[in-house]
């Protein structure tokens, strides 16, 4: 038989072809067991023994089959519970053969099937149904490689756990993938030295990646650990591109279709993992108690932030959820999303914009918010530095009017989100939000101050701070995923430009904390770990996707945009900090302001926008906050004395 031939007849065996051959081999066990018996002496063979006995072996070998279905598995992909079946088959067929040979022997005298033959059968038949599978299964292999070697990519799979071995075996019985399982990597010493599917296990270190990569030609490493921290992941991540290598991780055991792994769920990692960090700790009592069984109100519900914030905070029961935006579709997405959830909650959607003051006064009065997140903003730094009156408009009076409105009807806590652009401003996006948490914070003060004896405590109001986050909307993440899928160019606008990094979740996580925590006038900083440079997280991003920086893509820079600062600063010269209870949280010393003296610049810079002349605004601003001072700006001139910009 042509090898092609028997490739195909083990590609596509039929089940009754496989339940004739186990017949065959049960017919051919019983007959070599009655001959190892005497010793093969044919002559001493009774024919009409021989005979009844097969009849009654194989009839109830074969209802056992049927029953079982050990004739059903697809040979090329026998595994263990094939042999399960096996065994179980005929395990039951001996013990009824038994019960009937013994009440034959019990009636007669004599047994219709000696027992010694009955257990040397047993034996032969469960040895020979599962060494032909197996050997099925490996000339099946064996050829379809040696017919494919060209097209192999070997990989190294990281974990020899229980999920190594079935990443190994998802790749194994895929009939199309193009890849080949050369080694294990692990971080146990006890599993090194051992094989896996004839597959040897290495000790997970640098050293050893080297040498496979070197010697076995390795293009890809997959890493199937469930439980490895940020901290590890990235190491390994790290070490692969550095030696040119593809990362892929299969995803959590949750996600697995009907428990099991797939080979399309094994995918490229991501940048959110080279950049990961250690799992917040939380104090997850404390926030419960401040969230439960109340009605929390927040805006800018469908964005990045407010949309994870919506999913974190459903966890913790609240009351009833008040979610507001202005962007219909987005908030139309998360109506959709929160709908699908497998649990009832209380939500309402309310398509709104915050500076719409006789709106949002319906809307505290209707429902009467507990605690309110204000995550609603305009963020980017280009468009505002063209539109300084919106920047006014949204970030400061939309702050201020939820500002008042949480006062007016005794809102326990008023948490606005704010930025790391906020300290020393060099955009009017910056100024914006600084100006925006003075106000809240000088409000805050003042209604401490007052002491009417009233037993309703006064709102307080807390802010939070922290840098980029990592896949929000506009954010440089999706920009260059974009460009990358494109095919580039990739821009950065300066070769030394850096920033702080945290993901949605994380940074949303810390916010609920600092909520929780808040007594009211603080703004909490969060640890942003160490600032990154943009340029390298576009390089890394460009390997992670497989490509060549230089050959298939290329990476230009385009020059700083209005108003952007080349690092970011999360403390402004005037201020230091000063720990919490956690140690990713920090509390920000600023200075105090007067609140009538802040509420009367707001007033006179309100004023100005009916003229729109934003060179007044600028003005106004740097009024305000002398500390901002523009970069890359139009409005640079006006930081300069005035008889020099004359």
């Amino acid at each position: 038989m042509k090898p092609t031939a028997l490739f195909n007849l083990i590609k596509y065996t039929p089940r009754w072809v496989i339940f004739q051959i186990d017949v065959l081999i049960c017919v051919a066990s019983l007959v070599l067991a009655f001959l190892l018996r005497l010793n093969f002496e044919i002559e001493l063979i009774n024919w009409i023994d021989l005979s009844i006995a097969l009849l009654l072996a194989i009839s109830v070998k074969s209802i056992f089959f049927l029953i079982t279905g050990s004739f059903a598995g697809i040979i090329k992909y026998t595994s263990v519970e094939d042999a399960k079946r096996i065994f179980q088959a005929l395990s039951f067929s001996f013990l009824v053969i038994f019960l009937v040979n013994s009440l034959h022997y019990y009636l007669k005298d004599a047994y219709i099937i000696p027992v010694s033959v009955l257990i040397i059968d047993y034996c032969v038949s469960m040895l020979c149904m599962c060494a032909i599978r197996i050997l099925a299964k490996i000339l099946y292999f064996e050829w379809k490689n040696q017919s494919h070697s060209q097209k192999k990519v070997n990989i190294i799979i990281y974990g020899a756990g229980e999920a190594g071995v079935i990443t190994k075996k998802t790749i194994s019985q895929d009939k199309d993938n193009n890849m080949n399982v050369v080694a294990f990597l692990d971080d146990d010493p006890g599993k090194v030295r051992n094989t896996i599917d004839g597959i040897h296990i290495y000790q997970n270190n640098n050293e050893n990646l080297v040498r496979l990569i070197n010697q076995k030609k390795v293009e890809v490493l997959i890493i199937a650990i469930q439980d490895l921290s940020p901290e590890k992941k990235k190491e390994v991540i790290d070490t692969c591109l550095a030696f040119g290598i593809q990362a892929r991780s299969i995803p959590p055991v949750q996600k697995w279709i009907n428990g099991e792994l797939s080979l399309k769920q094994i995918k490229d990692v991501n940048i959110e993992d080279v950049l990961g960090r250690a799992p917040i700790q939380l104090d997850k009592t404390r926030i419960k108690q401040e969230i439960e069984g109340k009605t929390i109100m927040i805006t800018g519900a469908a964005g990045s932030i407010g949309s994870e914030l919506t999913r974190q905070i459903l966890l913790f029961s609240p009351k009833n959820m008040i979610l507001i935006d202005q962007a219909e579709s987005a908030l139309y997405d998360l109506e959709l999303e929160l709908s699908e959830l497998p649990y009832k909650i209380n939500y309402q959607m309310r398509l709104c914009n915050i500076t719409n003051g006789s709106r949002m006064e319906k809307l505290f009065r209707k429902f009467k918010p507990d605690i309110v997140f204000h995550a609603a903003a305009y963020k980017h730094v280009p468009v505002m530095e063209e539109n300084p009156a919106e920047a006014v408009i949204v970030n400061i009076l939309g702050t201020k009017i939820l500002a008042d409105l949480s006062a007016k009807y005794s809102v326990e806590k008023f948490i606005m989100i704010s930025t790391d652009k906020a300290v020393n401003p060099t955009s009017v996006m910056g100024a914006s939000k600084r100006i925006a948490e003075i106000y809240t914070q000088s409000l805050n003060n003042e209604l401490a101050s007052i002491d009417d004896g009233s037993p309703i405590q006064n709102t307080r109001f807390i802010t939070t701070r922290f840098g980029n986050v990592l896949g929000s909307n506009g954010s440089v993440i999706p920009r260059f995923r974009k460009q990358i899928a494109q095919g580039g160019p990739v821009t950065v606008t300066h070769p030394e430009i850096t920033r702080y990094f945290m993901t949605i979740p994380e940074a949303c996580q810390l916010v609920l904390e600092a909520g929780s925590i808040g007594e009211g006038g603080e703004i909490f900083l969060f640890d942003m770990g160490k600032s990154i440079k943009i340029v390298d997280l576009a390089k890394k991003m460009i390997k992670l996707s497989g490509l060549t920086l230089g050959k298939d893509i290329q990476l230009i820079y385009t020059g700083l945009r209005p108003g952007e600062k080349l690092y970011e600063e999360l403390l402004s010269n005037e201020e230091n900090t000063k720990p919490t209870h956690h140690p990713q949280i920090l509390i920000a010393k600023t200075r105090n302001y007067s609140f009538a003296l802040i509420k009367e610049q707001i007033f006179d810079l309100s004023t100005l926008l009916t003229l729109h002349n934003n060179e007044a605004i600028i003005m106004s601003m740097k009024k305000i906050v002398p500390e901002y001072i523009s970069k890359n700006s139009i409005y640079e001139k006006l930081d300069k004395p005035q008889e020099m910009v004359e």
